[in-house]
């Protein structure tokens, strides 16, 4: 198990990206799957703070899911 700290920096979230794929078969209740889960935490925390996805223009939604399905 590597030592899990704080993601602060790019690097430090792309290293925690690269690990979570390392361990995204890990089984619930072993250390690799505590792991992952401390980890993904932190990764959505980091996101949620840094990139905010926010609410769509209510318009561009609704032609992106026309779009989607086809409708004109």
């Amino acid at each position: 198990m590597s030592r899990i700290r704080a993601i602060q920096t790019t690097a430090d979230y792309a290293a925690a990206l690269a690990r979570i794929d390392v361990l995204m078969d890990a089984e619930h209740g072993t250390p690799a799957g505590e792991e992952l889960d401390v980890l993904t935490d932190l990764v959505v925390l980091y996101e949620s703070r840094h990139a905010p996805m926010g609410y769509p223009n209510p318009i561009e939604a609704i032609r992106f899911r026309m779009e989607q399905g086809g409708f004109t």
